[in-house]
């Protein structure tokens, strides 16, 4: 789960990052529109994944030496 859920953080990260730099929605693009069924279930994918990443911030992970 958490490798889903980083995969989806980046896809949603390049995707601002596109947005940002060169007004292009890539999601969008690829999807039929900001307002298609499958772009709206992407992004609702991507915003559930940036809230479940929430966890990595407060874990305590090891360190490995």
């Amino acid at each position: 789960m958490d490798k889903l859920a980083l995969i989806l953080v980046i896809i949603g990260a390049l995707n601002w990052g596109l947005i940002g730099l060169f007004e292009f929605d890539l999601v969008a693009a690829i999807f039929g529109g900001q307002t298609s069924a499958l772009s709206r279930l992407v992004y609702g994918l991507v915003g559930l994944a940036g809230i479940y990443s929430f966890k990595f911030l407060f874990s305590d992970r090891e360190r490995v030496e």
